[in-house]
């Protein structure tokens, strides 16, 4: 019996060591992420662009310039990201969108973007307001309303 609950110690010790290197790691990257924010907020200007099209598609396939994919890392290239089409003055630009802001562009409208070079960090609308659409209800969720319209 003793030695189970060595054992189990140990592992608990180890998970206990796993959790706080973990907290540790996510903080310093979470660090990162605000600077490399703060930067790409410093450098960004605001553009009037139409949308032609929007799509999430792997970044090879997308026509972006060459030295964006090979400074991308080889395992993200396969990855799908929001690719939105756009009209920027007479030039068309295939441009790289924020995941948070890629719902709200409405497709063959004109919109306010604020970039940084090819990506998207925000949209506003120019002549109407942005509506998001809403979210799809899980199945529960759908059974959640039925019970409630019933009573």
């Amino acid at each position: 019996m003793p030695t189970f609950t060595i054992v189990l110690l140990i592992i608990a010790a180890v998970v206990l060591g796993g959790m706080i290197a973990l907290y540790f790691v996510g903080r310093k990257l979470q660090k990162k992420q605000e600077d490399s924010e703060a930067q790409m907020k410093v450098g960004a200007q605001t553009f009037s662009i139409l949308v032609i099209d929007k799509k999430k598609m792997r970044l090879k396939d997308a026509n972006l310039p060459k030295i964006v994919v090979d400074q991308t890392p080889k395992y993200l290239r396969a990855s799908k990201v929001p690719i939105v089409k756009a009209k920027i003055g007479p030039k068309v630009m295939t441009l790289v969108c924020d995941a948070k802001v890629f719902d709200l562009i409405p497709v063959k409208k004109e919109v306010k973007a604020v970039m940084n070079g090819i990506y998207i960090m925000d949209v506003k609308g120019l002549r109407s307001g942005l509506e998001a659409k809403p979210e799809k209800k899980s199945f529960f969720g759908k059974m959640k309303d039925k019970v409630i319209k019933k009573k």
